[in-house]
C-alpha cells in the first residue's frame, strides 16, 4: 500500500512537522511519499524513512495530478490545505483523502478532519494536531518527534567552516536572530540580540555563531557588529547547518525553521518566543534537550508580529531568562 502526504505551503517548520504525519503512516502503508515545496525538499531529503521527495510548484495542477494518478496512491493527508491542495488529490483519484474540515473546498476530502487550533486549542502542539490527520486513517505515534540526518556531504561543509573560524567540536553556541518576516519589513532592532551575544560569550565562556539565512545577512551582521561573534549568515544549506547545530554546545533562537532543525538534531535548543501572540505550547521545539522562553514583553493586545511598528519585545529582549534557559538545559539529562 502506498501513501502521499502533501504538505506544500507554511514554512520549513511546517513541512519538518508534517514528517511526523509521513513517519505514522509507516505503521500501516509499506510506501509513504511526501509532496512539499522546492524550496522545502532539501529539508524532507533529510528526514530518515521517506521513500520520495515529490515537488510541487503550483503551475501545472492537471500534470501534477496526472504524475501522482500514475504512481498509485492507496490514500493522501494534505496537511496544509488549499484549494489547490485539495483539487489535485481529488483530480488524481487517490481513494482516500485526508484533510481540513470546514473549508468551501473540504468535499473534495473523503476524511475531513476538524483543526482543533480554530476550536479555541492553543496549548497541544501542533504534532499532535497534525496526527489528527495519520489517526483518520487508523495510524498514530505516540511520540511524535521530528527526524533529521544530515548526509555525509552535510558534515563535511560544517566541518569545513569550523576549521575555518578555529572552532571545536562542542565549544560554540549558535545564536539565531531572525524570522521571516525580520529581513522583509526592515525594523528589527539589533541591540537585544547583541546584548544575548555578548552575554552567551562571557557567561559560557564560548564563541558565538550567529546564524541566518542570505537574505538576514544584514540583521546577522548588525548583531555581530554591536555583540561580538561570527556571522554565518548565509555560509550554510539547511543541511550543513544540522551538521553544525550537531557540533555546537547549544542554540539559542527566535522560532523559526532552524530552531527545529536544531532540536531534531539533538543540539540543546531554547526555542525564544518574544510576542505575547506566540504560542509557544503549540511549536515548542522537539528533541532531547529543549526549552521554551515566553514573552514577557508588554505588547498591545492582538499585536501581531507581521505588523508590529516597532518590535519592542525584540528590543527588550529578555536576556536573564534566555541565558537561565540554556543554563537550564546545559544541567538536565537529554530525553529519549
Amino acid at each position: 500500500m502506498r501513501a502521499l502526504v502533501y504538505c506544500a505551503g507554511g514554512g520549513i517548520g511546517d513541512s519538518l512537522m508534517a514528517s511526523i504525519v509521513a513517519r505514522a503512516l509507516k505503521s500501516r502503508y509499506e510506501t509513504v511519499d511526501v509532496l512539499t515545496l522546492p524550496v522545502h525538499a532539501p529539508a524532507l531529503e533529510r528526514v530518515p524513512g521517506l521513500h520520495a521527495i515529490l515537488t510541487d510548484d503550483g503551475r501545472d495542477e492537471r500534470g501534477l495530478a496526472a504524475a501522482l494518478a500514475r504512481r498509485l496512491y492507496d490514500a493522501a493527508v494534505v496537511t496544509w490545505a488549499t484549494p489547490h491542495a485539495a483539487r489535485v488529490p481529488h483530480l488524481a483519484k487517490i481513494p482516500v483523502r485526508v484533510g481540513q474540515a470546514n473549508r468551501l473546498y473540504s468535499w473534495r476530502f473523503t476524511d475531513r478532519v476538524a483543526v482543533r487550533s480554530e476550536q479555541g486549542d492553543v496549548t497541544t502542539h501542533w504534532s499532535r494536531i497534525l496526527l489528527d490527520y495519520a489517526r483518520a486513517v487508523g495510524c498514530d505515534d505516540p511520540e511524535p518527534r521530528i527526524r533529521f540526518e544530515p548526509l555525509p556531504e552535510d558534515e563535511a561543509q560544517a566541518q569545513a567552516l569550523c576549521a575555518e573560524l578555529g572552532l571545536t567540536e562542542g565549544a560554540f553556541a549558535i545564536v539565531h536572530p531572525a524570522n521571516a518576516v525580520a529581513s522583509e519589513r526592515g525594523i528589527w532592532p539589533l541591540e537585544g540580540w547583541a546584548q544575548l551575544v555578548r552575554e552567551i560569550a562571557a557567561r559560557f565562556n564560548l564563541p558565538v555563531l550567529v546564524s541566518g539565512s542570505e537574505d538576514d545577512r544584514d540583521i546577522v551582521e548588525g548583531v555581530v557588529a554591536r555583540g561580538g561573534g561570527f556571522s554565518i549568515a548565509g555560509k550554510t544549506t539547511i543541511g550543513s547547518f544540522g551538521a553544525l547545530c550537531r557540533r555546537a554546545a547549544f542554540f539559542a533562537g527566535v522560532t523559526t525553521g532552524a530552531m527545529h532543525v536544531a532540536a531534531a538534531c539533538g543540539c540543546p535548543t531554547a526555542g525564544i518566543f518574544p510576542f505575547q501572540t506566540d504560542t509557544p505550547d503549540r511549536w515548542a521545539p522537539l528533541g532531547p534537550r529543549t526549552a521554551i522562553v515566553r514573552a514577557t514583553y508588554p505588547c498591545p493586545p492582538g499585536e501581531r508580529k507581521e505588523t508590529c511598528p516597532d518590535y519592542a519585545c525584540i528590543a527588550n529582549l529578555d536576556v536573564p531568562r534566555i541565558v537561565a534557559a540554556v543554563e537550564s538545559l546545559m544541567s538536565a539529562p537529554a530525553t529519549a
